[in-house]
């Protein structure tokens, strides 16, 4: 890929990200943006269109894929080692912007197999990839701090990709689809998983463990579409839809799993929460209640420590650190305590090093990491594919950030999935926590009515 990429600026006073979806044409196109508009993270959206190479990780094989000429080629190994050796390199970096093209997609949970002493679960319902990321031919940034908008593709493109933004978009595709979502796991099931998982914390085994359930329903309609309403119903520090053209990614994500920028690591860690009140008084009421539970903060005390330990291995001495502790944070439906740790990435380490070293976040499997996981594997009967993962970019500046994939839809074959899981403790509720799953999947499934 020596062919170098070109910018250009134009004035984004009449567009928005999702017009900007609309009006690029081409072909696996993706959105990244988010409700924090004023915040780092929300300042910049980004979407893109027709990937030039893509890497697809199943187990210890890549298939290295050149769309341009149709020809695969697959290496043997590690696939995220393999990726760090084979990512090309060209300049197409604009002074500011934290992503100006690199490898786009999801590093599914069960990536992880290959760096631990697990083993996936047999049955793949799914059929999808542990890893699946796309290198893009076109890049639009969009900059809500200075509305403009910046185009990154190759030179002969820029005129026709401007004239394509100057278009406006067809009216909006309207889906009112009601459906019924289904799990194969049912209440009796879950609740003896739990009462086994408890027995593990007894013996010590584990701390905590996460236990999930994944919900399906038919569903016929545009992915695309199904993120516009999930965009508007259900705003999130991390909004995403990425078409890998067979199946679609689909999500509202509140938790950051890794930020590297110029080598300064962020994670944050997520663990506690509340329902948001009808009412002020309520929501304040239900904020001190959150901030009080004892349990919570014991939960929630424990991930941090994960997470440091997680930074710690790939950080410079002496640099890690909690600058903010057991903060409350208000979303759309919920309230989570969320806290920051940060750490200067070593030189010797590469940014997937420390997305290795931090996946899948304690949030999703529990603690001890491998031992949970090793349960997971035991107790779960499918393979979890995209669920507790990362979603995101890592970019040819090094720079990379990728949310947790929790609250992420997946769109397959005439189905949309839906995964979610609860932390089990010693004193754990088995009918509690299984309803706690049907609740967080409920922040996804209501936007079908």
């Amino acid at each position: 890929m020596s062919k170098k990429m070109k910018t250009r600026k134009i004035d984004g006073d009449s567009l928005t990200p999702i017009a900007v979806f609309n009006r690029l044409a081409g072909e696996r196109k993706f959105l990244l943006e988010s409700s924090l508009k004023t915040s780092m993270t929300g300042r910049y959206s980004f979407i893109g269109a027709n990937p030039t190479a893509g890497y697809i990780g199943h187990g210890h094989q890549l298939r290295e894929i050149d769309f341009r000429t149709g020809t695969e080629t697959i290496h043997e190994g590690k696939p995220l080692e393999l990726i760090k050796k084979l990512m090309p390199r060209y300049d197409a970096e604009v002074e500011g912007l934290p992503f100006t093209g690199g490898a786009l997609g999801y590093i599914g949970y069960d990536a992880i197999q290959v760096y631990e002493p697990i083993k996936a679960p047999k049955v793949d319902s799914l059929q999808m990839p542990d890893i699946h990321l796309q290198i893009y031919e076109t890049i639009v940034v969009f900059d809500h701090v200075k509305n403009d908008v910046t185009i990154l593709s190759f030179e002969d493109k820029l005129d026709e990709i401007e004239q394509q933004l100057a278009i406006p978009e067809k009216s909006a595709v309207t889906d009112q689809q009601s459906l019924q979502f289904h799990s194969k796991t049912s209440d009796a099931f879950f609740r003896n998983q739990v009462e086994q998982a408890k027995d593990h914390i007894r013996k010590g085994d584990v701390f905590q463990l996460v236990l999930s359930q994944r919900l399906s329903a038919s569903y016929k309609g545009d992915a695309f579409t199904l993120y516009r309403k999930l965009r508007k119903q259900n705003p999130s520090p991390y909004q995403f839809f990425i078409d890998f053209d067979g199946y679609a990614v689909v999500g509202a994500s509140p938790e950051s799993l890794l930020t590297i920028r110029d080598n300064h690591m962020i994670t944050n860690p997520i663990a506690g929460t509340r329902k948001r009140g009808k009412t002020d008084s309520e929501d304040n009421r239900l904020a001190e209640e959150l901030a009080g539970d004892e349990k919570e903060q014991a939960e929630h005390k424990m991930l941090v420590d994960l997470s440091r330990n997680d930074v710690g291995r790939v950080a410079q001495i002496g640099t890690v650190e909690v600058p903010k502790y057991m903060v409350i944070e208000k979303y759309q439906h919920v309230m989570h305590l969320v806290s920051e740790v940060t750490g200067e990435l070593n030189q010797k380490m590469h940014p997937l090093d420390a997305l290795v070293s931090c996946l899948p976040a304690g949030t999703v499997s529990g603690a001890p990491k491998v031992r949970a996981m090793q349960l997971i594997q035991e107790f779960e009967e499918e393979r979890r594919g995209v669920y507790g993962g990362a979603i995101g970019y890592l970019g040819f500046n090094g720079n990379l950030d990728v949310a947790l994939a929790i609250r992420t839809f997946v769109v397959k074959d005439d189905m949309v999935h839906v995964q979610a899981g609860a932390g089990i403790v010693f004193d754990s509720d088995p009918q509690a926590e299984y309803e706690e799953t049907l609740h967080k999947a409920r922040s996804l499934t209501e936007v079908f009515g």
